[in-house]
């Protein structure tokens, strides 16, 4: 017997893209850099979609700030240091989160026991204090692990899809939490466990890791444009260069100062930043990352060209539940406490906010950067309409809204690309 043509090949795991015509998926892995017109400009899409994200994001700062303004606060609330650092501090497990449900995705996969597992490792994390804090926060992010090695193990080695192993690791890992926990809350005693989630480095250590983070940021432009010029590519100039350095450089120090005039920054955004440079790094510099996006982008391509695709996605499971892991220590410090229903729905908010980040359901496509724009534009939204007393009802419809409104302007996007 023959197999169909729209058939998925079975000597590999499924993969998201199967639910696409074959056709469209090998012109979507293997077509160049698409690019959109605007009058006489080409511009890439990928660099199109980055600057909308950003320029909404502004626009969303900007109408809070507005509506923000009061007599107490002339000039608005929602930039205010105060704030802004709890914003900050709000959209950091959800950007951790996002940080590994990219890799997931971009590898033609889903999880949605994200949240089940925040709330397990979170429980462990709190019932292990006796024996320590290292034991305490190695038992999280090891529960993390052994879960993301086992349903990456069903997905890429038994054949299952990854909606279906991952929504019963849903069911399955809060069951397990309720059945530890008894239903009882366990509250955060160790005083450096709860700091991860609420405390602030002081001033002088900012200062110092923003003079790194310019420092790394120069040395990176400029072995770029050496590597290009050895190469014979064409290289950035040095006005643009000096651009691709002050302008980050600006942001960098007006950060640092921001938060240092309200005690420091927040422990959970340097948490945040160590994880999202640690995925960028492994998305973008490494093979094992650009085996993930040739694997989302056509698993039968990647698998034909020697790419190992049941290890590289058993692998993205792993990474997952690490950054699950790590998650569920912010939340559970941030709270206080560990509760059976720790973690509910965050698995929804690491996928809207990917999605909102630009990257593609069916997988090749999506950057750490946009990830945590993505959580940031989602953080921004909750914590405005909290400030405004919106009613939550009118939230979560806005929220909806404007999740389909990013997925409709990527679909616009590839149709014109």
């Amino acid at each position: 017997m023959s197999r169909l043509d729209n058939e998925p090949l079975i000597n590999r795991p499924v993969a998201t893209a199967d639910i696409a015509p074959p056709s469209a998926v090998v012109e979507e892995a293997t077509a160049g850099a698409p690019q959109v017109r605007i009058g006489r400009f080409q511009i890439p899409t990928a660099s199109l979609r980055a600057y909308t994200m950003l320029f909404a994001l502004v626009l969303i700062w900007l109408f809070f700030q507005w509506a923000t303004i009061d007599e107490r606060h002339p000039y608005g609330l929602f930039l205010g240091a105060v704030n802004f650092s709890k914003l900050l501090q709000q959209m950091a497990v959800t950007g951790v989160l996002a940080t590994g449900m990219l890799m997931v995705i971009v590898a033609g996969q889903i999880d949605l026991s994200v949240g089940a597992v925040v709330g397990l490792a979170g429980g462990v994390a709190a019932m292990t204090q006796g024996y320590g804090l290292v034991p305490s926060l190695g038992a999280a992010i090891l529960i993390g692990l052994l879960i993301g090695a086992v349903q990456g193990s069903l997905v890429a080695y038994a054949n299952i899809p990854a909606f279906i192993v991952t929504l019963g690791g849903l069911l399955a890992w809060r069951g397990v939490i309720l059945g530890l926990t008894k239903g009882a809350t366990i509250p955060v005693e160790l005083p450096v466990f709860k700091s991860l989630g609420r405390d602030f480095v002081a001033p002088v250590i900012g200062i110092a890791l923003g003079v790194v983070a310019i420092a790394a940021i120069a040395w990176l432009s400029i072995r770029r444009n050496q590597a290009r010029r050895r190469h014979n590519l064409a290289a950035a100039g040095a006005g643009v260069t000096a651009l691709r350095i002050i302008l980050p450089a600006l942001l960098i120090i007006g950060f640092v100062l921001l938060m240092n005039s309200q005690g420091g920054v927040p422990v959970p955004v340097i948490v945040l930043l160590a994880v999202a440079i640690v995925g960028a790094f492994l998305t973008q510099r490494t093979t094992f990352g650009r085996y993930l996006y040739a694997i989302g982008g056509n698993p039968d391509a990647a698998r034909l060209s020697g790419i190992g695709l049941r290890k590289h996605i058993l692998a993205a499971f792993c990474v997952m539940g690490v950054v699950a892991g790590i998650a569920s220590l912010l939340h559970t410090a941030r709270v206080g406490s560990a509760t059976p229903d720790a973690g509910n729905l965050m698995e929804l908010d690491a996928i809207a906010a990917c999605v909102i980040g630009g990257t593609s359901l069916m997988g090749g496509r999506g950057t750490v950067f946009g990830a945590v724009v993505g959580a940031l534009i989602m953080a921004s939204l909750d914590n405005g309409m909290s400030l405004l007393d919106v009613e939550s009802y009118i939230q979560n419809i806005v929220k909806g809204a404007v999740l389909v409104a990013a997925v409709g302007f990527d679909m616009l996007g590839r149709r014109r690309g």
